[in-house]
């Protein structure tokens, strides 16, 4: 009798694969529907926009630095700009600091809506799609208000905000906090105790917590496997130290344990955007008192010499940040998002880099899936919540 004899086949998995989360490829060794082995190839949204913020002026790199990880635009930018402030030796006004821990908060809500509408669309669940962004445009209203942008506001500056609140600012986020509670039960209750989802994501591309330490994975994915490691209760930054909130957590470490740590997220948030709006006040300091970074007010700007040159000087020379180099993590919504800034004196920064928590998450990739079957790929590449533009910059 003939022995049998198989043998294994290679499949691309992008880059163009609608549930990759951008242009992510995976090269796929199949034996059947297991997979065998993985192998990420990043590269394809490459921007260079580490390498572009060089021959930016300090203040010019915000709206560069907003476009890596594009659906926590408001992260990106606020670690930013407090590695800078840290090596001016700025520090805020209390106002300032509420007012950008309510708009970051905000934004994590914002990409915990994309994650959960797309991630359960792409294991059957298309619906969920349009309720979560119906919520989200809500919040991309709220942007708009503020900033005149709906994805990419550049509203957090060196020095403080771009300008003061808008009228109608605390009701719009008063309406949409009130409103927003009993949307996360109406997701729940769409997914949570839903056979189709759970069979799904259950027991599915487990990572246990020296897995998630050793492949140096932050945010949900760490907590979904017991860590309680965040930014914002180990090395508090603008003021989280003083809001009351707690750090989900879950144990299993699979697909469906990150997506509990996400939806409480999103109500962790709701409760300290709270706290947050209750200490903003409707008018007050928007940007600390220091000239050399801040712009002198409009009605000197019109009628004092000094004020006019200080304006002029600002807007086309930049500022200057003394010799040094900062570190700067802040909380985002996929772990994690610090940058390091390194200056040489000039109006200029020597060098701006990211550490992106969606390339520890990719990198980890293979040992995830590796034996599990191909239908499970999905389902763990978005519980992951990768974005390729905080992985390829």
């Amino acid at each position: 009798m003939a022995e049998l004899r198989t043998e294994t086949m290679t499949v691309n998995m992008g880059p163009q694969h609608p549930s990759t989360h951008g242009v992510l490829r995976l090269v796929l060794e199949l034996d059947g529907e297991t997979i065998k082995s993985c192998m990420p190839t990043i590269g394809y949204l490459h921007t260079g926009i580490e390498k572009t913020a060089e021959q930016k002026k300090w203040q010019q790199v915000v709206p560069l630095v907003e476009r890596m990880d594009y659906l926590a635009a408001q992260s990106n930018s606020l670690a930013y700009v407090l590695s800078v402030e840290t090596l001016l030796g700025l520090e805020m006004p209390q106002r300032v600091k509420d007012i950008r821990v309510l708009l970051a908060e905000l934004q994590r809500i914002a990409s915990h809506l994309v994650w959960i509408g797309t991630h359960a669309m792409e294991i059957g669940a298309v619906s969920m799609l349009f309720y979560a962004i119906r919520e989200r445009e809500l919040l991309l209203n709220i942007n708009e208000l503020v900033a005149g942008f709906r994805f990419f506001p550049s509203y957090f500056r060196v020095g403080g905000l771009r300008e003061d609140l808008p009228r109608g600012f605390h009701d719009a986020v008063t309406a949409f906090l009130d409103r927003f509670p009993a949307k996360i039960d109406e997701f729940e209750g769409l997914l949570t105790k839903n056979d189709m989802f759970t069979h799904r994501t259950q027991g599915v591309g487990v990572i246990t917590l020296d897995e998630a330490l050793a492949w140096g994975l932050v945010g949900p994915i760490a907590r979904g496997s017991g860590s309680d490691y965040d930014v914002r209760k180990y090395f508090p930054y603008t003021g989280y130290e003083t809001y009351d909130f707690k750090v989900p957590t879950a144990t299993e470490g699979d697909v469906f344990a990150r997506y509990r740590v996400r939806v409480e997220e999103m109500r962790q948030s709701v409760l300290i955007s709270r706290q947050a709006l209750e200490r903003v006040t409707p008018s007050g300091a928007w940007a600390c008192d220091d000239p050399r970074v801040v712009p002198p007010p409009k009605d000197k700007v019109y009628t004092e010499m000094e004020a006019l040159i200080q304006h002029f000087l600002i807007y086309s020379q930049g500022f200057t940040v003394p010799v040094g180099d900062a570190y700067v993590p802040v909380e985002g919504p996929r772990g994690e998002h610090g940058c390091y800034v390194v200056s040489d004196g000039t109006n200029r920064p020597w060098r701006v880099k990211m550490r992106a928590p969606s390339f520890m998450a990719i990198q980890a990739l293979p040992k995830v899936i590796q034996n599990g079957m191909i239908a499970d790929v999905i389902a763990v590449i978005g519980s992951t919540d990768v974005v390729m533009g905080d992985c390829d910059r």
